[in-house]
């Protein structure tokens, strides 16, 4: 086992020596909304192992066969991925685990699961929240192959701006190879830590900064993917006129058309000055006028992202420093603005003189709604953790409470109707079980057409499997419902997986879905490729 699953947590997210601190504040504040919760009983790692069935594999030189390293590839982080965990229902593993160290050894595994007839699902940084890894029940031995030791630099060009890695990359290790030469992706999802290049790139990712670097299809130049018919090998141009771009075609693939094993992008040298600045406004109306004012001056921001005033409150409650935050809420309701307020976190990187000029329109656009600069404090703040509030999961569940995510994007016209349709949606689905959500939600990237819309749902689990996994599926089948009902694209930025595949048709067209089909089955005509992801099963 690698030295990074040993401290990784197997049952939860991220570092097992990491916790989210939970102030007496945060807890009342969700009590006072939801009830008091009950923490479940956690299986062990060791039930788990011994709830894996036997293999179906004979022994290969690249593949590790272990129950432990079969339970750790065979989900992801999804809520249905945690309840088989937390509950210990583990049944559906992969066979083996294998660990490539290059695009030829993927080659010959491609080759290998093609003669004994076994499905492949590839693997990256394992944080998928929409079933990516999800073993399918087809009656053939699967095989995940782990792309972690795939994680070099290959090339680094400085006057084209342009770097070459191995598709299994993580972020943190991507930044400090760019960083120790003076560049930066500046690509930076939630999941950070853990997800990797490969990933990003084939479930169309954004990163929290995407405003100044770009979503991952505008920084994915080219690269490699190793298909069951061959290599496909798409070079790297500024632009091209020449037919369809193949690069689209890796883009959102999700595993179903081969493993992507390096992969060029386009880099930027390091910022000089980053800054984050907190602006309230004292409603919702004109916090989103404000913000779809910046985004279409189209200044040189790296970062906008919109709290409605559920999630402020939320927000402000998780802070802790309850002097400081009580001073704070005292400014703002003296300057209107009170419990609907929003807030705003506006994040400039660059040159000094860029930040400065970017920050400055900001704000006075921000001004012309009422908005209340708060300064940098909260910003900064942010930023430190940004890769740590997802640890409030492992939280949460300790203290007997499950926490999930929607997400879409719209164009301005729908945003608002859209963001309390999401959440009435899944008040209504858990009212059903006679129970209560905290719903929130945020604008986490903005775009001159519209924003996405990104929902929190926080609720009482029931502590019995069956019962925690039916009320995950009538929020989700509701919300995903109310995200169709108002013309929202069924993922921005989490990919299609299991969990989204029954939605994608209303969204491409049954032209459009069998086009999908047809590419996949020209890269892999037997269909050994992550069945279930992207398209519906058959």
């Amino acid at each position: 086992m690698h030295e990074d699953e040993q401290v990784r947590r197997w049952n939860g997210w991220g570092d097992e020596s990491i916790d989210f601190a939970l102030n007496d504040d945060m807890l009342d504040f969700l009590r006072a909304r939801v009830g008091d919760g009950k923490p479940p009983a956690d299986a062990t790692l060791a039930e788990a192992c011994r709830s894996v069935p036997p293999g179906r594999l004979a022994p290969h030189r690249y593949i590790d066969a272990t129950p432990e390293a079969r339970l750790r590839h065979a989900f992801g982080q999804s809520l249905p991925d945690w309840l088989r965990l937390r509950y210990g229902r583990v049944e559906s593993v992969p066979d083996g685990v294998a660990f490539p160290e290059s695009s030829g050894q993927v080659r010959e595994l491609l080759d290998h699961a093609r003669r004994i007839d076994a499905v492949v699902i590839p693997y990256g940084g394992g944080t998928s929240v929409v079933g990516h890894l999800t073993v399918p029940e087809t009656g053939k031995p699967v095989i995940t192959v782990n792309l972690s030791r795939l994680s070099t630099l290959i090339d680094l060009d400085p006057q084209a701006q342009l770097a070459t890695f191995g598709a299994g990359i993580a972020g943190p290790d991507l930044e400090a190879q760019l960083r120790a030469r003076g560049y930066t992706l500046g690509h930076f999802p939630q999941s950070f830590e853990y997800s990797t290049l490969g990933g990003w790139v084939v479930t169309r990712s954004s990163g929290q900064q995407s405003l100044r670097y770009g979503r991952i299809e505008q920084l994915f130049a080219g690269g490699r993917l190793e298909t069951p018919t061959g290599t496909l090998a798409i070079p790297a141009y500024p632009a091209s006129a020449a037919g369809t771009d193949l690069r689209e075609i890796v883009l959102g693939s999700e595993g179903r058309m081969g493993i992507l094993t390096e992969a060029t992008v386009r880099i930027t040298p390091l910022p000089q000055r980053e800054a984050f600045h907190a602006v309230f406004f004292p409603t919702w109306t004109e916090a989103e006028n404000a913000v779809r004012s910046i985004a279409q001056a189209k200044l040189p921001l790296s970062m906008l992202r919109l709290s409605n005033p559920v999630e402020t409150q939320t927000t402000l409650a998780m802070a802790g420093h309850h002097r400081m935050i009580g001073l704070l809420q005292a400014y703002l309701g003296m300057r209107a603005c009170g419990e609907q307020k929003c807030m705003l976190l506006a994040g400039a990187s660059g040159d000094a003189a860029t930040v400065a000029h970017a920050l400055k329109q900001a704000l006075r656009i921000a001004r012309r709604y009422r908005g209340v600069h708060a300064g940098a404090a909260i910003g900064e703040k942010w930023k430190q953790n940004r890769f740590r509030n997802v640890y409030l999961r492992n939280a949460l569940w300790q203290r007997g409470y499950a926490v999930d995510t929607v997400e879409t994007a719209v164009d301005w016209p729908r945003v608002r109707g859209m963001m309390q349709s999401v959440e009435q949606a899944a008040r209504n689905a858990l009212s059903a079980f006679g129970e209560r959500v905290h719903a929130y939600t945020h604008l986490s990237h903005m775009y001159a057409q519209g924003a996405s819309v990104y929902t929190t749902f926080a609720y009482r689990l029931a502590g019995r499997y069956e019962e925690d996994l039916e009320r995950w599926k009538a929020m989700k089948g509701a919300a995903c419902a109310a995200i169709l009902a108002n013309g929202g694209t069924i993922s921005h930025q989490h990919g299609v997986g299991v969990d989204h595949a029954p939605y994608l048709q209303a969204e491409k067209g049954a032209l459009g879905m069998g086009a999908i089909r047809e590419l996949c089955r020209h890269f892999d005509p037997t269909g050994m490729m992550n069945p279930g992801k992207l398209l519906p099963a058959s």
